[in-house]
């Protein structure tokens, strides 16, 4: 079985990343982090334009018609840059949801303006810092409005409109959940953005006070359809957190043989050789469980649900494990503003806490493989 990508979408790989060094070098992050915006408005108008907001979407809708293959080779190529755009928020998970589960009426009416970036679009589950479950939800739905209050939402504070997961049943079962499509620029939302460790890719709280709200999918259906979303979502995400660690693996090494100390380069080290080894075998393991992960994504295989868990454990290790040495290989100048070590372990930690942490997908892992192996 070759799990490797084709020549296409290699060459695809390879414009997006000569895209990116032109278009998104670490001072277009400097310059989000040292200002009010949330996300580089120029470098998201430029992707747009590149038409990689509509790579999955169909022809018919104004989208690319391709395939979760360029999809997994454009976000490690976003990883790489770690591009500070709200790309995964409206590609991941808001178009990944209404694919799955839109209305022909809700795809004519939010697809095309996903292409065009005249909208973006978000996911909101959680509502504490609990794990995310249907015992934990108590946002309500009532006679098409919500009211209640979600938690780091992500880019909630720039999104237009929102894929809200909320209370429809009378118990704490999966059932009693239903997914809605709410506009966050209309009436009875209040967003607040939230501090985080990277602002270049913000989170907000979104507080529901009576919003009119459009039921996306079948009622009941709505935490089996999120956990589709953040199944595929993690598996992109995984792409991301490999990007990113190939570059902190490459800055580590090239400081490694260009610093010296005690009269030879640190390099030559068996400690920092340790260190190098070690982020390697960490990223080449989390990449080869993200090419397992675009596989059972391209062909919808029963095995998605694991290979999602095992990318995403997998890569959230890896990235950062790899931040982390890469700072350390550094030395006291890796923990300066002025280097960019630290721009690669922000996104890291934040990219390890979107979709749930990595105790949740380690759980989710468990329980696959478990039932797996009594079937």
């Amino acid at each position: 079985m070759n799990f490797d990508f084709s020549d296409d979408q290699k060459f695809l790989k390879e414009q997006a990343r000569k895209f990116l060094s032109e278009q998104c070098p670490p001072a277009v992050m400097r310059a989000v982090l040292e200002g009010d915006q949330s996300y580089d408005e120029k470098l998201w108008k430029a992707i747009v334009e590149m038409g990689w907001t509509g790579t999955t979407i169909p022809e018919s809708y104004g989208g690319l018609g391709l395939g979760h293959l360029e999809l997994c080779v454009i976000a490690e190529e976003l990883g790489r840059a770690i591009a500070p755009v709200p790309f995964s928020s409206s590609v991941y998970l808001a178009t990944e949801a209404l694919l799955l589960s839109g209305s022909e009426e809700q795809k004519q009416t939010y697809l095309p303006k996903l292409v065009t970036g005249d909208a973006i679009g978000t996911l909101a589950i959680a509502e504490s810092a609990q794990q995310p479950l249907p015992k934990n939800i108590h946002l309500s739905a009532d006679g098409g409005k919500l009211t209640g209050t979600k938690l780091g939402v992500p880019d909630g504070d720039i999104a237009t409109f929102c894929v809200v997961a909320a209370k429809t049943g009378n118990d704490d079962s999966e059932r009693s959940i239903s997914l809605f499509l709410v506009d966050l620029t209309g009436p009875g939302v209040k967003r607040e953005r939230v501090k985080s460790i990277d602002p270049s890719r913000s989170q907000a709280t979104v507080i529901f006070d009576g919003a009119p709200a459009d039921p996306l999918g079948a009622a009941g259906d709505g935490w089996q359809i999120a956990k589709e979303v953040l199944d595929r979502a993690a598996i992109l995400t995984a792409f991301e957190q490999v990007g990113g660690a190939d570059v902190c693996l490459d800055m580590a090494k090239t400081y490694a043989m260009e610093r010296y100390a005690f009269g030879r380069l640190i390099g030559s080290y068996q400690a920092i050789k340790h260190k190098l080894a070690d982020m390697y075998i960490h990223t080449e393991l989390a990449r080869s469980n993200a090419y397992y992960g675009a596989w059972a994504l391209h062909t919808n295989a029963a095995e998605l649900p694991t290979a999602a868990a095992g990318a995403r454990v997998s890569a959230t290790k890896a990235s950062t494990y790899a931040a982390e040495e890469n700072i350390q290989t550094h030395g006291g100048v890796g923990y300066t503003w002025e280097y960019d070590c630290q721009l690669f372990y922000k996104r890291a930690r934040l990219l390890a806490a979107n979709l749930g942490s990595a105790r949740v997908w380690k759980d989710k892992l468990v329980s696959q493989l478990e039932t797996r192996n009594a079937a």
